[in-house]
């Protein structure tokens, strides 16, 4: 059974920064990519962040140049570095498995995305 367990979310001021994880349990299950998504007040659930099974990355033009994601394979972990915070990163962040080989914010939707984190809440304040 795939399990997806994020941690590391929690409040900080505005340009503070936060490491979430995620430690994936995949079984058999064979994946291409990994990520990100965030629900943010008043918006509809976005994908931010994805990386590949050889280490590609690719973000959304919301967290480009201030957010980076890695993955450590022989713990089975993905991470989200998040630096620079602004007070509209608030939100709850949802590690995610997708899909087929689309790996990026424009090609992955929650349609393909085919296992989901419970979540980590993120607190940006002014």
């Amino acid at each position: 059974q795939v399990q997806l367990v994020e941690s590391g979310g929690g409040s900080v001021q505005d340009g503070g920064s936060l490491r979430l994880s995620c430690a994936a349990s995949l079984g058999t299950y064979s994946f291409y990519c990994m990520g990100w998504f965030r629900q943010t007040p008043g918006k509809e659930r976005e994908g931010v962040a994805f990386i590949t099974r050889d280490d590609s990355p690719s973000y959304s033009d919301s967290v480009k140049g201030r957010f980076t994601v890695s993955q450590d394979n022989a713990k089975s972990t993905l991470y989200l570095e998040m630096n620079s915070l602004k007070v509209e990163d608030t939100g709850m962040y949802y590690c995610v498995v997708t899909r087929g080989v689309r790996c990026s914010p424009s090609e992955v939707s929650e349609e393909t995305v085919r296992y989901w984190g419970r979540g980590t809440q993120v607190t940006v304040s002014a």
